[in-house]
């Protein structure tokens, strides 16, 4: 795996920036807590999908990452396994 970009915490990123991120996406994981939800994502995320990915804060939860055409949100560590293995 090639780490293309770092963005460091003190860096917020927000809604706008979730969309962006699932420009190129087919699936998403978000993990929170024990509670991983899946979602299929099509070429316009909506609003339910967006929101899953934000914290209470409003910012994008960490971590938060891309591979391939997955993005991962919050951490699990089976989720994270069965996606990066």
């Amino acid at each position: 795996m090639e780490i293309v970009e770092i963005i460091p915490a003190s860096r917020k990123l927000q809604a706008e920036d979730a969309r962006k991120l699932l420009e190129t996406a087919t699936k998403l994981v978000v993990a929170k807590g024990k509670k991983v939800d899946v979602f299929s994502v099509t070429a316009s995320a909506d609003d339910v999908i967006v929101e899953a990915m934000l914290g209470p804060t409003g910012n994008l939860r960490a971590p938060a990452m891309r591979v391939g055409n997955v993005i991962l949100v919050g951490f699990h560590e089976d989720a994270f396994s069965e996606a990066l293995g």
